[in-house]
């Protein structure tokens, strides 16, 4: 064979390859390999089994399938057709809705913070604010990631799902806000985390349409794709029967019935059992399998497979505060778009119109139901330090705000890091009930004196030239900080007097931007290949094993991270032979 005709041949095979691709991939929302867990044969067969269908696991399968067979399981439903999760308009409904086929399941921190994990496929990227927005280039290095598969994996996640955001009145005086106040310089649109003011990216259109790390699953060989909902995994299956160390299996799951099924990884040392279940669920379902503190276990009456101390040790969020800005101008409809990253590290972000606001709003009065006398629960409060707030005033605001009476932003600040860490532990055996987390929020003072000084940013951008058409003429930033202690934000303990200082501002009206991580730390349960250590044939990729949060939102770096790994994983499971994006 001459040259000319290898090259003919190469050519033809590579078209051959792209049409054999082309046919068997699908396009959101008719995934013919996604069904109900009710579905599913009782006993099943695969090479990769992946525990949770969300920003991680669904980058993972789509990966992964290009040279395996996946079963990925998710315990909620389909993102697809459901309007509170695809209209941005609609962002805040699901975050409020406490039903158990809820997208995000609540859940109360020891520390009073009302909380939400999802519950969906596409998991946190279903139910967020959308923004998106990478790693810092220190990030990456500390990690010890490699940068051009780091940045192949962005690109390939962007494809799909990332757009830049159409900036109107109130994001646009909010960014020369922080512009004129020194948050510099101005870096325009981009992805990239960099000092300063920018732009940053959305998983919305320009239609508002939501487009969640589910749409990934385009990506899939849809031959090799299984993913079931609705299934809900109680534990991972060992032989830990003569063997140096313990071997995962398979799992049980239930599906919407209760009826249970077993899923088994098929014969080779190649296949695995993947866990991304995100923070709360990846380090509570390697608990229920008998992976964690050996005590706690014995006292669910968990069988010991491992002892492992660190499992749901260093649990982390990034606490929130804010200020709502009654607005005497009409405001846009926005979710995050503008973000000023600072050099004390903090990140300062606003939203505006009915969603954001009403995200909060509405969880207010079940905070307030939960910690009235006429219940038993509170949440280790004492009954002497209940909210001493002007209840009347509060559900007057509240009804405003869902009403559209009063219209106005959110802007708020996010410490990095954080400092201060907590832990996680079972409440029981069941997996459809929330364990309990303690955060530990501002328990560091460095946290504290971060919180400090973004609330500072705030209020001077509040009084900027640039955002004086979104502020009350008269209206006194105390007067601000005032509206927001009397609301029930969370359950924690008020300090109310005339003049409240930023410290106990912070404290007392902190929430959660639900970018909690931990649990799942590198280097404590997992190794740098997110290997489980002192067991075989499993491995956990998700947030859980994040000891700080990634960037201004990790949802982008999550996804990378599905990626990424699914990259590695196949490279070394076809033995270094894997070609580029």
């Amino acid at each position: 064979m001459n040259t000319q005709q290898r090259r003919i041949t190469v050519v033809l095979l590579a078209m051959i390859s792209m049409l054999y691709r082309s046919s068997n991939s699908e396009e959101a929302p008719s995934f013919s390999f996604v069904k109900q867990a009710t579905q599913a044969p009782p006993v099943m067969f695969y090479d990769y089994i992946i525990i949770g269908g969300g920003t991680a696991g669904c980058a993972l399968a789509a990966t992964l399938s290009q040279s395996a067979n996946v079963l990925l399981l998710e315990r909620g439903g389909s993102p697809y057709g459901n309007r509170n999760i695809e209209n941005i308009a609609l962002f805040a409904i699901d975050l409020a809705d406490p039903t158990p086929t809820s997208p995000a399941q609540r859940f109360i921190s020891e520390d009073g913070v009302i909380n939400a994990r999802a519950r969906v496929l596409g998991g946190g990227s279903a139910v967020n604010a959308g923004f998106y927005s990478r790693a810092s280039q220190a990030y990456i290095e500390k990690v010890g990631w490699d940068e051009a598969l780091v940045n192949q994996s962005y690109e390939w996640v962007e494809r799909k799902l990332a757009f830049q955001p159409q900036v109107l009145q109130f994001q646009s005086a909010f960014r020369d806000g922080l512009v004129e106040i020194g948050v510099d310089p101005y870096n325009g649109f981009t992805y990239d985390h960099i000092y300063g003011t920018k732009v940053g990216g959305t998983i919305f259109d320009s239609h508002g349409h939501r487009h969640s790390a589910a749409d990934l699953l385009e990506y899939a060989f849809s031959m090799r794709t299984t993913v079931y909902l609705h299934a809900t995994v109680h534990k991972i299956l060992f032989d830990n029967q003569k063997l140096k160390k313990p071997k995962a299996l398979g799992v049980i799951f239930s599906d919407a019935l209760g009826i249970k099924h077993k899923a088994f990884l098929r014969a080779g040392v190649k296949n695995e059992i993947i866990l991304s279940a995100g923070a709360i669920g990846s380090p509570q379902l390697l608990m229920l399998s008998g992976i964690g503190p050996a005590s706690e276990l014995q006292f669910q009456g968990i069988d010991v497979v491992l002892d492992q101390p660190f499992v749901g040790q260093g649990m982390a969020d990034n606490p929130m505060n804010a200020l709502f800005v009654p607005s005497p101008s009409p405001v846009e409809t926005s979710l995050i778009q503008v973000v000023g990253i600072t050099q004390f590290k903090t990140y300062i972000e606003a939203a505006s119109g009915s969603n954001f606001a009403t995200a909060l709003a509405l969880n207010l009065p079940e905070a307030h139901e939960i910690f009235s006398p006429q219940t038993n629960q509170s949440y280790h409060v004492a009954n002497d330090q209940k909210l001493p707030i002007d209840i009347s005033n509060a559900y007057t605001f509240i009804n405003s705000l869902i009403n559209g009476t009063i219209g106005g932003g959110v802007i708020l600040e996010k410490i990095t890091g954080p400092h201060s860490k907590g832990y996680l532990r079972l409440k029981s055996s069941d997996p459809q009930d929330n364990p309990s987390v303690t955060f530990n929020y501002f328990q560091e003072p460095e946290d504290l004196l971060r919180c400090i000084k973004g609330m500072e940013t705030i209020i001077k951008v509040i009084e900027s030239k640039p955002f004086s058409r979104f502020r009350y003429p008269g209206m006194m930033v105390q007067d601000l900080i005032s509206m927001m202690v009397n609301l029930p934000l969370n359950l924690r303990q008020r300090h109310l007097s005339d003049t409240i200082s930023l410290e106990q501002f912070c404290k007392d009206t902190v929430m959660t931007i639900w970018h909690y991580h931990g649990g799942c730390h590198v280097g404590k349960v997992v190794d740098k290949g997110y290997q489980v250590m002192g067991v075989s044939r499993l491995r956990v990729i998700d947030g859980s094993t994040f000891y700080e949060s990634p960037g201004t939102n990790p949802q982008a770096t999550v996804m990378m991270l599905g990626r990424y790994m699914g990259r590695r994983i196949l490279k070394g499971r076809l033995g270094g032979k894997i070609g580029k994006d």
